[in-house]
């Protein structure tokens, strides 16, 4: 029995983890056709797996001639989080954006400059938390899954516009993109990784999830599967179309 091992995508190590698409002219590690609803591609764009430059220094600010009618200016202390004006912060600790929202993991290096794919997953990281999984059979990547919030995915939010039927509370998570190399079809990878997916969403606290199949397209060119792949992980079609069905999970 093949040793398995499943990976979130959250730096440059595990994003190197992606397998190749099935169809060499697509690829997960540039593909950003659910983060962008207008201009977004599944195509293999090497151009993206480039870190970014570093950016520029800022000039210097230019100093401002004295305004007497201007308001005075806010110091340190008119900030009720601060640590000289709130008495349950320590001057140890690091100024949080909300004291009570759950601390932020710290972000590297890796994913302010990575390649912009890296960029787009690691943008919820402090949040949300991952938006990619690996699954790893012997030491081999062989299925690859991408999901998240709605918000993350424009394109997911203008298909569900498209039918009002869905129900618009809660909103759901999405799973964007389940698919499994060529050599590893056919051996329950891609269900396997589904269902990791489906408990994680379940205990970061989302109530369902759904996905966005296409019908008739090739199998190495959709990134969403088949209804009857679904339907066989416990969605249900939510709503029946000639060729964009969606389908949709309650989550436990």
């Amino acid at each position: 029995m093949a040793e398995v091992r499943i990976v979130e995508v959250v730096d440059a190590e595990s994003f190197g983890l992606i397998p190749p698409c099935a169809d060499p002219g697509f690829d997960h590690r540039s593909c950003d056709y659910w983060q962008d609803a207008d201009r977004g591609s599944k195509a293999a764009r090497l151009a993206w797996l480039e870190s970014a430059a570093p950016a520029a220094t800022e000039p210097p600010a230019r100093e401002e001639p004295f305004n007497p009618f201007a308001p005075a200016a806010r110091t340190a202390s008119t900030n009720p989080f601060a640590p000289d004006a709130n008495p349950f912060v320590s001057a140890n600790d690091p100024l949080a954006d909300n004291p009570f929202a759950p601390r932020r993991q710290a972000r590297t290096a890796g994913e302010a400059s990575g390649p912009p794919k890296l960029r787009l997953l690691s943008r919820g990281l402090a949040v949300f938390g991952s938006y990619a999984k690996v699954l790893q059979a012997d030491g081999e990547s062989v299925a690859y899954c991408q999901y998240g919030p709605l918000s993350a995915y424009p394109r997911a939010q203008r298909t569900r516009e498209l039918y009002p039927q869905l129900p618009d509370a809660p909103l759901p998570a999405v799973i964007t993109c389940i698919a499994t190399t060529a050599g590893a079809r056919r051996q329950g990878w891609a269900r396997r990784l589904v269902e990791d997916v489906c408990a994680d969403l379940a205990r970061r606290g989302f109530a369902a999830v759904e996905a966005y199949p296409e019908i008739g397209a090739r199998e190495n060119a959709t990134s969403a599967a088949t209804p009857a792949f679904w339907v066989t992980l416990g969605f249900t079609v939510a709503v029946p179309d000639e060729r964009f069905p969606v389908v949709r999970r309650e989550l436990d």
